[in-house]
C-alpha cells in the first residue's frame, strides 16, 4: 500500500444531511432533520465512537453512510473515491457492512445459522464451490467463538449474546474493511457486553478492521474508541481523542454527558459534580434556531439563538461547535 493511501482516511463524510418529510396534515409536510450537516473522517484500523442520547440521529448517520437511506445531501467518500452511482454503492457494500442493534429481530428465524452467515456470500458470489462456501462459514463462526455444530441450528435456539455473534459473523462474510456497529451491545446483558466488546477488538487486530461504533453507553465507547464524536439533535457538537473528550470535554452538552458516567472510586464520585440539564431534547421537527443545544444550555446568549456555531478545531484534533467555548472553559 502506498504512503498516500495510508495517510488518506478510509471513510470520509462531508456535510451529510438526512431529512425525512413528515406529513403535518392537509397535504402539507415538513422536513424532519435527522442528520443536519455532519462531517467526519475515519482512518484505517481506527474506531470512531459516535455517542448521544436516543433520537439524536446517530443510527441514521450509520445507515445513511451505508446508503441504506439515500442521503438528502452531502458527500460520502470511501478509500479516496466518492460514492455516487449504483455501481459505487454495490462495490462499497462489499467492503462495508453493518452489525445491527437487536440480535433478536435482525436474524431470519427460518434460516439456519449457516444460511444466515452464508447469505452475503450468496449475494456477492464469493465462493466457487459448495465446499468453499461451507469452509468460509465455519471460519467466520470460529472467528466469533461459535463451533461447527451450531451451523445447522436456528437463531431462536441461541441466547442474545450468541445471536449477536451470529450477526457479527454475517457482517464478516464479505471480508469487509469497514463495519458500522449500531449499538451492538445495548440489547445484551452487562456480563456479556464485555465479551462482545473484547471480541470486536480482537477481530479488529486480526482482520485490520475499521469501525464506526455507535452507542449511548459512554463507558463502552471509551473502552473501544480511538476518537469520539458527540452528537446532539442531528449535529456533531464535539469530536476529539477518546481520553481527551473524557478528561477535558469543552462543549456544555459533552460536559453534562461525561458528568453522568459512573466512576468506580467513591471518593472521586463524590467530588464529581453531576451536571443536570434542564428541559427535554427538542423535536428535530422543530429544532431551535442557531445552536441546537441553546434551549438547554446554561451559557446561551442571543448570539447562540441567532447563529449556528461553526464546528472548528480549538486544539490539535479537538473540534467543538460552540460560540462561547473560550469563555466557559
Amino acid at each position: 500500500m502506498s504512503n498516500d493511501k495510508k495517510a488518506m482516511p478510509l471513510v470520509e463524510v462531508k456535510d451529510l444531511k438526512q431529512y425525512f418529510n413528515i406529513s403535518t396534515g392537509m397535504f402539507k409536510s415538513k422536513p424532519l432533520k435527522a442528520v443536519d450537516g455532519v462531517s467526519f473522517s475515519i482512518n484505517r484500523k481506527e474506531t470512531l465512537g459516535l455517542v448521544g442520547e436516543s433520537g439524536c440521529g446517530k443510527t441514521t448517520v450509520g445507515r445513511t453512510l451505508l446508503n441504506l437511506y439515500k442521503p438528502t445531501a452531502g458527500e460520502i467518500w470511501y478509500d479516496g473515491k466518492q460514492i455516487v452511482t449504483k455501481q459505487d454503492i454495490t462495490n462499497f457494500r462489499q467492503k462495508a457492512t453493518m452489525v445491527f442493534q437487536d440480535p433478536y429481530s435482525s436474524l431470519n428465524p427460518r434460516m439456519t445459522v449457516a444460511d444466515i452467515i452464508g447469505e452475503p456470500l450468496d449475494i456477492h458470489n464469493l465462493y466457487s464451490s459448495k465446499e468453499e462456501r461451507r469452509e468460509k462459514i465455519l471460519q467466520f463462526m470460529d472467528y466469533v467463538g461459535l463451533n461447527s455444530e451450531h451451523a445447522s441450528r436456528y437463531a431462536h435456539e441461541f441466547s442474545g449474546g450468541q445471536r449477536q455473534r451470529i450477526g457479527i459473523a454475517r457482517s464478516l462474510a464479505v471480508d469487509p474493511e469497514f463495519i458500522v456497529c449500531d449499538e451492538p451491545v445495548s440489547a445484551l446483558d452487562v456480563s456479556i457486553q464485555a465479551q462482545v466488546i473484547n471480541m470486536f477488538e480482537e477481530l479488529q487486530d486480526k482482520l485490520g478492521l475499521t469501525y464506526l461504533f455507535i452507542a449511548h453507553d459512554l463507558l463502552v465507547v471509551r473502552h473501544i474508541s480511538d476518537r469520539i464524536a458527540v452528537m446532539y439533535l442531528g449535529k456533531i457538537v464535539e469530536m476529539a481523542d477518546a481520553n481527551e473528550i473524557y478528561e477535558h470535554p469543552l462543549h456544555p452538552y459533552s460536559k453534562a454527558l461525561m458528568s453522568a458516567v459512573p466512576v468506580p472510586d467513591p471518593n472521586i464520585a463524590r467530588a464529581n459534580k453531576r451536571i443536570t440539564l434542564e428541559g427535554d431534547i427538542p423535536s428535530p421537527l422543530n429544532a431551535p434556531s442557531g445552536c441546537p443545544f441553546r434551549t438547554r444550555c446554561p451559557h446561551a446568549t442571543e448570539q447562540c439563538a441567532a447563529q449556528v456555531p461553526e464546528f472548528k478545531e480549538v486544539s490539535k484534533g479537538h473540534f467543538v461547535a460552540c460560540h462561547r467555548v473560550a469563555e466557559i472553559n
